[in-house]
C-alpha cells in the first residue's frame, strides 16, 4: 500500500506541469487583455521615379531601377511629363502587368536641389560611379547647352563650327565624305579643331562595320584595306578572330581621335534575302550574342564605346532608309531569339543600344520602335539596360512619312537619351517649343542630358 501510494505521488509531480501548461495555453483572454493587445500598422511602400505618359486615368512611371511601370491614378493631371515624384503604395509591384495592381496612397512631388543626384535617377547601372560629377556638372549648363548634349549630328556640308557651337552638339558622326581623301594627319586636325570649338568634349561617331559599311578603312590613306565583314572574319577564325579584330579597329579609331563605333550589327539574321544579312554576323541567336559579348569585352580596354544596333532586332524586315518596315512577328520569338543578342550585351556593359525604326506590331503597331515607349521598355525592363538609348538616323524616309508632330520630341517622349539626325536647329527648335508648350518639362531634359555626361565621364572624355 505504500509503495501504491509513493507511486501516486510521483505521478502527480510528473502530469502537474503539463496540465498546467495545457490550462495556460487554451486559456482565453479576457476583454481587458484583448483590448491591450497593439494593432500593427502596415507601412506603405515608397517608389520613386519620373513620369514618361499620362494616358486618361493611367500614368507611366520610370523607376529608379530604371523600370518602367503603369498605374492607375485619377489626379495624375497633376503632373507634368518629366516630372520626378515619390509613390507610396501597397501591395507588390509586378512588371509582366500591364497595368500594376496595387494601391496608390499618396503621390508627392520630389523637390529637386542641385545638391544632390535626385533619388529617381540612381539606378545602380553601368554609369552609376559617375553620377555625382555628371550632376554637378549638369548644374554649369545653360537649358540650351544642355539641349545640345542629346544631340548626334551627321557633320554639316558647310559651316561645322558654328553649328556646333550654337546648339552646342553632343556629336558629330562622320561619313564617307568627311573622310574622302583625308590623310591622318589632316582627319586628327579636323575633329581636334572640332572639339577645342566645344564647350563639352563631343562624341565623335563613324559606321565601321567592316564588310559593306566602312567610314573609314574605305579611304586607304587610313588603312591599306578596308575591314572585312564580321561574317568573314568568324568563318575564317571564330570569335578570337573577332575579338582581335575590333581591338585594331578600335585602336586605328582611337589613333584618329574618332572615340564611338556605331557597330556591331548584332542582329540576327541567317537568309542571305534578308536585307540586313550583309551586315550581320550571319549566325543563330546563341552565336550572335557570343559576337556582342565579345566586341563589348574588347572594347572596354579602348577610349572607343562601340553600339550594339538595331534594337529590337531587324530580322527579315526590308530597309528603312527608303520606307516603312512593319515586323510581323509574335512577342514570344523576338524574346527568344533576336532580342538575346542585346541582352548578352546589356549584361557585359554595353553602354550604347541603337533603337530601328521598324514597327514591331506585337509591341505597338502605331510607332516606329525608335519613337514607341512600349519598345524602349522592352530594353530597359527586359534587358535591365541602363545605358544610352539613341535612335536611328531621324531623317530616313521611314520616320518622315510615317510619324506626326515633331519626332524629336516623339523620340524625347519614348525614353531615348540621344538623337542621330542632320537637322540640328529644327530639332533644337523643337525641344524648345515643346518645353515652352508645356508638353515635356526641363526636368525631362535635365535627367537625359545627365545620363550623356555621365556616359562621358565613364568614358573620361571629360576631367574631373
Amino acid at each position: 500500500m505504500k509503495k501504491v501510494f509513493i507511486l501516486i505521488i510521483i505521478a502527480i509531480i510528473i502530469i502537474c506541469p503539463f496540465v498546467i501548461y495545457g490550462i495556460k495555453f487554451y486559456h482565453k483572454p479576457t476583454f481587458k487583455e484583448k483590448t491591450s493587445v497593439k494593432k500593427v500598422v502596415k507601412k506603405d511602400k515608397e517608389l520613386y521615379g519620373i513620369v514618361y505618359k499620362k494616358e486618361n486615368n493611367l500614368i507611366t512611371i520610370k523607376s529608379a531601377d530604371g523600370s518602367f511601370f503603369t498605374i492607375n491614378y485619377n489626379d495624375n493631371g497633376n503632373f507634368k511629363i518629366g516630372q520626378n515624384i515619390n509613390i507610396k503604395y501597397q501591395g507588390n509591384i509586378d512588371y509582366s502587368l500591364n497595368v500594376q495592381d496595387i494601391k496608390i496612397t499618396k503621390i508627392d512631388n520630389l523637390e529637386i536641389t542641385p545638391e544632390k543626384v535626385p533619388l529617381s535617377w540612381q539606378d545602380n547601372k553601368v554609369f552609376s560611379d559617375n553620377y555625382d560629377k555628371a550632376y554637378q556638372k549638369l548644374q554649369q549648363l545653360s537649358l540650351d547647352e544642355k539641349i545640345g548634349q542629346l544631340l548626334l549630328v551627321r557633320v554639316p556640308e558647310a559651316g561645322q563650327i558654328s553649328a556646333l557651337t550654337n546648339y552646342f552638339l553632343g556629336g558629330y558622326i562622320l561619313f564617307g565624305r568627311d573622310t574622302k581623301n583625308e590623310t591622318k594627319t589632316s582627319l586628327i586636325n579636323k575633329i581636334e579643331k572640332y572639339q577645342a570649338n566645344s564647350k563639352i568634349p563631343m562624341l565623335i561617331a563613324v559606321d565601321e562595320e567592316g564588310g559593306t559599311v566602312v567610314r573609314i578603312s574605305n579611304n586607304p590613306n587610313l588603312r591599306s584595306s578596308k575591314f572585312s565583314s564580321p561574317r568573314t572574319i568568324y568563318q575564317n577564325g571564330g570569335l578570337e578572330a573577332i575579338k582581335n579584330n575590333n581591338i585594331e579597329m578600335n585602336n586605328l579609331l582611337s589613333s584618329l581621335k574618332v572615340n564611338l563605333n556605331l557597330a556591331p550589327v548584332v542582329d540576327v539574321s541567317t537568309n542571305p534575302n534578308d536585307f540586313i544579312y550583309s551586315r550581320s554576323l550571319g549566325e543563330d541567336a546563341n552565336i550572335t550574342s557570343e559576337y556582342a559579348k565579345t566586341i563589348i569585352a574588347s572594347s572596354k580596354a579602348s577610349s572607343v564605346s562601340n553600339v550594339l544596333k538595331h534594337f529590337p532586332g531587324y530580322g527579315n524586315n526590308k530597309d528603312t532608309h527608303t520606307g516603312m518596315a512593319i515586323d510581323e512577328r509574335p512577342l514570344d520569338e523576338l524574346k527568344a531569339n533576336d532580342l538575346l543578342p542585346f541582352k548578352a550585351g546589356a549584361e557585359n556593359g554595353a553602354e550604347a543600344i541603337m533603337v530601328s525604326h521598324n514597327i514591331i506590331k506585337a509591341v505597338d503597331e502605331n510607332n516606329p520602335a525608335s519613337l514607341s515607349l512600349r519598345v524602349h521598355q522592352l530594353a530597359r525592363n527586359d534587358l535591365a539596360f541602363g545605358g544610352i538609348l539613341m535612335t536611328d538616323d531621324l531623317d530616313m524616309d521611314a520616320i518622315k512619312k510615317y510619324t506626326s508632330g515633331s519626332t524629336i520630341v516623339n523620340a524625347l517622349l519614348a525614353d531615348n537619351d540621344m538623337f542621330i539626325l542632320s537637322n540640328c536647329a529644327d530639332a533644337f527648335t523643337q525641344i524648345k517649343q515643346a518645353i515652352n508648350d508645356g508638353v515635356i518639362s526641363e526636368d525631362l531634359i535635365n535627367y537625359h542630358t545627365f545620363k550623356v555626361l555621365a556616359w562621358k565621364y565613364y568614358k573620361n572624355m571629360i576631367e574631373a
